[in-house]
């Protein structure tokens, strides 16, 4: 009975989409999955997965297939992902995660099967295409040989901060006039994932230098 109950509720909360969205077809996508977190008991824990400060208009190519594919399924579970998020070697392992628990054979066994009922799965064809998009658009690390500083005491507040969620970007990415939008967002973004009520900061605790990042960057953006 209990296994019935989790099945219903999380079909509720996980309906497939079975059309390639974008645009505001892919706006509404995601504030369906939103709703459905919102009414569902395993809501909060599924919106937690990934910030929620990156949308449909920013991904990359956003009407190509690999960016249909990523608003299709990806949205099904959490907040929608940036390419970005990992480099390109690190994307297969990542998707095939993903993948085996949108097909119910996840770490948790039988209870994951009940967690994904009614979840949509993409076929193998579909995972190519899906891997093949990240791994594009994907962080590209920094060359320790081209940003030297980078490794040296001067690099510290951005070295500090970006090696928190993933490899250290390269600072030619984006124009010093980009950056500090960006970091913007992943100061947002670091808030979001950090955030315990009731916390307080550690003493000795290294704290975001966001002045001292953005003049980094700024000396070493792409031109």
């Amino acid at each position: 009975m209990f296994r019935l109950v989790l099945r219903l509720l999380l079909a509720a909360l996980v309906a497939p989409q079975t059309v390639l969205a974008d645009g505001p077809q892919a706006d509404a996508l995601l504030a369906r999955a939103k709703s459905r977190w919102a009414e569902s008991p395993y809501g909060p824990m599924l919106e937690r997965i990934l910030p929620p400060g990156f949308d449909s208009a920013q991904l990359p190519a956003p009407k190509s297939v690999g960016a249909r594919l990523t608003l299709r399924y990806c949205v099904q579970c959490h907040n929608l992902p940036n390419p970005a998020m990992h480099e390109a070697a690190k994307w297969p392992k990542v998707v095939k995660r993903m993948v085996e628990r949108m097909r119910g054979h996840g770490n948790m066994g039988r209870l994951m099967a009940d967690l994904m009922a009614g979840v949509e799965a993409p076929d193998d064809a579909e995972v190519a295409q899906l891997v093949a998009y990240l791994q594009r658009y994907a962080q590209t690390p920094l060359d320790p040989k081209v940003v030297p500083e980078a490794f040296l005491p001067e690099g510290e507040p951005f070295r500090l901060a970006c090696k928190q969620c993933h490899v250290l970007p390269d600072p030619r990415r984006y124009t010093a006039a980009q950056w500090p939008a960006v970091v913007a967002r992943m100061e947002r973004n670091m808030a979001w994932m950090n955030r315990v009520v009731g916390s307080k900061p550690v003493a000795g605790e290294p704290q975001l230098r966001i002045d001292e990042i953005n003049a980094f960057l700024a000396r070493h953006a792409r031109k």
